[in-house]
């Protein structure tokens, strides 16, 4: 096969002819620019399929990503709103603690600079993201967190104290004698000198008696511990009951006893029953005070229950 090239113009073409041996190296030469341009197209294709691929990967990864960060802001969020509202709570307790304290104050008359329940509370709201507020941050969270605590501690020391000095305050009270050992009956024999009941002559006498009948309650005029119980000479059976401050209190010539040694009883807990047993004219309960090892006039304990 020829390959006829016609070259020149219309009126004198020149005609050409290509022998074999070029025509298969024309031939090859196409083939190869045709295999070369569909290779390259083919590798751009797949390039461009590659890196779409991977920038759709980044994109989804990059879209999941944001989704992750947006709860993880969402939950933090959350826990703050759930911290400020425990906040809020808490300092409405103190307040509630602090007019406690202050009515404590005034009820017992204490005169202590140190209990400053008078101060006003820290007060600012704390408003909830439902009401449209703005929540707290974490720095200042921490912040109102930390003072809150400080103000806890402080509250818990002064309550501690005032609890101490009203503790120490009912303990004396409970402790000191105060009132009448009996329920019913009457004042029958005075403290101090007085004409003996079997001699007739005048004599000292360290008590007050409460006559009444046979069995009659007997009960403790103040909280202490029980450091005797049984019978001695002229009391007949009797109770010694050891108070706080140096006070013994004295309960004789009881008919049965209720009580035992280091036993504890509060005032007005009953320890005996009354009776007529030792050096006595009848039933009725011997009363003596005792004030630092000291016999001292029952009478101003009685009276101060009158």
């Amino acid at each position: 096969m020829n390959i006829i090239l016609i070259t020149g113009s219309r009126s004198e073409p020149v005609r050409r002819s290509i022998h074999a041996r070029y025509q298969f190296v024309l031939l090859g030469l196409l083939g190869v620019s045709v295999l070369a341009g569909a290779a390259a197209a083919g590798y751009g294709v797949a390039r461009w399929q590659r890196d779409g691929a991977y920038v759709s990967s980044w994109q989804a990864r990059l879209e999941e990503q944001r989704k992750e960060l947006a709860q993880v802001r969402s939950n933090a969020q959350s826990q703050v709103d759930a911290l400020t509202a425990r906040l809020a709570m808490l300092q409405s307790r103190v307040t509630r603690l602090d007019a406690l304290g202050q009515k404590l104050i005034d009820a017992s008359n204490i005169e202590a600079s140190e209990f400053d329940f008078d101060s006003q509370p820290g007060l600012g709201g704390l408003p909830h993201p439902a009401d449209g507020g703005e929540s707290y941050q974490v720095p200042q969270l921490q912040s109102a967190i930390d003072a809150l605590d400080a103000r806890i501690r402080d509250r818990q020391r002064q309550l501690s104290v005032l609890e101490n000095v009203l503790m120490d305050r009912e303990f004396a009270a409970a402790t000191k004698p105060r009132g009448e050992p009996i329920k019913k009956g009457w004042i029958s024999s005075t403290y101090g000198y007085r004409k003996d009941p079997f001699t007739g002559k005048r004599a000292w006498h360290d008590g007050i008696d409460f006559a009444g009948r046979k069995g009659e309650e007997v009960d403790a005029v103040a909280a202490g511990v029980v450091t005797y119980a049984g019978k001695r000479w002229g009391y007949g059976n009797l109770v010694e009951i050891t108070h706080s401050n140096g006070y013994v209190t004295r309960y004789g010539h009881n008919s049965k006893i209720l009580v035992k040694e280091g036993q504890i009883v509060r005032r007005g807990d009953q320890i005996a029953e009354m009776g007529s047993t030792g050096r006595s004219t009848g039933p009725h309960v011997h009363l003596e005070v005792l004030k630092d090892g000291k016999s001292v006039n029952p009478w101003k304990y009685v009276h101060a229950e009158r």
